[in-house]
């Protein structure tokens, strides 16, 4: 059975490990807003993510990884501060989503870098390759609150 060279191996991990942070983000971020077309997109954006961690992590396990089991500490302590931001902020809302556009963002980078390793097995690019694209059509799509509301 092929496997991923440690290098490989040690950044689809923590791809994975990054998509439940981002799964448990969306939906921090959806406890705290109102709107609710805001809600309902902080809601499918965390479960895209929870979707992204299984395909991930059947992937890993394919090439003989152990893939890793749940978020990072740098997450849990961006979801804390988060919930003190949300409790001090009036723009709650545009807060929330401008922070969901830069983790978006990030994203979209990290996912290039590793999709630029020569090394990935062809399955492997072709979805990262496509997770990366899910992100950036939802990027092109929201900008604003005013483009969730129309």
């Amino acid at each position: 059975m092929n496997t991923y060279t440690d290098k490989v191996g040690s950044k689809l991990n923590d791809l994975l490990e990054k998509t439940y942070d981002a799964e448990k983000g969306f939906t921090k971020a959806a406890e705290h807003v109102n709107e609710s077309a805001l809600k309902n997109y902080f809601k499918r954006k965390s479960q895209e993510r929870y979707a992204f961690g299984h395909e991930l992590k059947r992937e890993l396990e394919a090439y003989g990884q152990t893939p890793d089991k749940g978020g990072s500490f740098a997450g849990a302590a961006h979801r804390t501060w988060m919930d003190i931001k949300a409790a001090f902020s009036s723009d709650n809302e545009d807060m929330m989503l401008k922070e969901a556009i830069r983790g978006e963002k990030a994203s979209v980078e990290e996912y290039q870098e590793i999709i630029n390793e020569t090394s990935l097995p062809m399955s492997t690019k072709a979805i990262l390759e496509s997770q990366k694209n899910k992100i950036e059509e939802g990027l092109t799509k929201i900008r604003t609150i005013e483009d969730i509301r129309s």
